[in-house]
């Protein structure tokens, strides 16, 4: 039996989904910027593949180990306080039974979704792994937000990747999944498509020439996730400062820092 806090948390997932405007998704990295994203006022806290993978020193695209992502959940979940979502990229493995032990062990750990991705491959695959972790779950509850990459490795384009991405999500639909994510989609006209040719609530993610948020919503969107932008801004910054202290400028480049009282409180309350 999943626990109070874990289906009263799902069950607060699951609303925002279906709230008048979409969720946006500041996507995290670690505890800290789970705990700062969260103090801004995230309703929910996300991971992305890519920017948790780098946090931890590993390239994006499978490499990273299983042991290395569950310690990353146990971090983020002990300073949520809103509900916590999971990148599992393609679940590290391409047996569906090991994908369904590692997301039963993420959601054991206090998550109440995922994103899973298809990549390049065939949807069947995608299918049994969706399949296999609603069996390994039983009655535990846990929001799968089937990702598929038609768009951001293009493998088609105009009214074909339209259409093979609606194959693909009806599909992942039936098989138990509860959100669409559909990075680098980006023309109004075919996120409109998409959004209307799957039952399930339309996820994108933000990239060069993405429509306005009333444009999204308009279409259909009801989830816009942020990707590796926030990391790579927050890099890149820290970068730039770090360059200027070690040139000797050991004021100008730290002039923006929050203030050390302000940062400790903050992961003091988180425990």
């Amino acid at each position: 039996m999943p626990s109070t806090m874990h289906a009263d948390m799902h069950a607060r997932f699951l609303a925002l989904h279906r709230a008048e405007s979409p969720l946006l998704i500041a996507n995290v990295w670690d505890a800290a910027s789970a705990a700062l994203w969260q103090h801004a006022g995230a309703p929910a806290l996300v991971t992305g593949s890519a920017a948790l993978a780098w946090a931890c020193g590993h390239a994006d695209g499978g490499a990273l180990p299983r042991e290395a992502l569950l310690q990353k959940v146990h971090d983020i979940v002990r300073v949520a306080a809103v509900p916590v979502s999971i990148d599992v990229e393609d679940g590290y493995s391409d047996a569906p039974e090991i994908v369904a032990s590692l997301v039963r062990e993420v959601a054991e750990a206090g998550a109440v979704g995922i994103n899973l991705e298809d990549g390049s491959g065939d949807p069947d695959l995608l299918v049994a792994k969706i399949k296999a972790i609603r069996t390994a779950l039983g009655d535990t509850p846990l929001f799968i937000n089937a990702r598929t990459d038609v768009y951001l490795r293009g493998m088609a384009s105009g009214e074909a990747a339209v259409k093979m991405s609606v194959e693909r999500l009806a599909r992942y639909a039936e098989a138990g999944a509860d959100g669409a994510f559909v990075p680098g989609l980006a023309s109004a006209d075919e996120i409109a498509t998409v959004a209307s040719g799957t039952t399930l609530p339309l996820n994108v993610m933000t990239v060069p020439g993405l429509p306005s948020l009333a444009e999204l919503q308009l279409a259909g969107v009801r989830r816009i996730s942020a990707g590796p932008a926030l990391f790579q801004h927050a890099y890149a910054a820290g970068l730039q400062a770090t360059r200027q202290f070690l040139a000797g400028d050991m004021a100008r480049g730290l002039d923006t820092a929050m203030p050390y009282g302000e940062l400790n409180e903050l992961f003091a309350a988180a425990g």
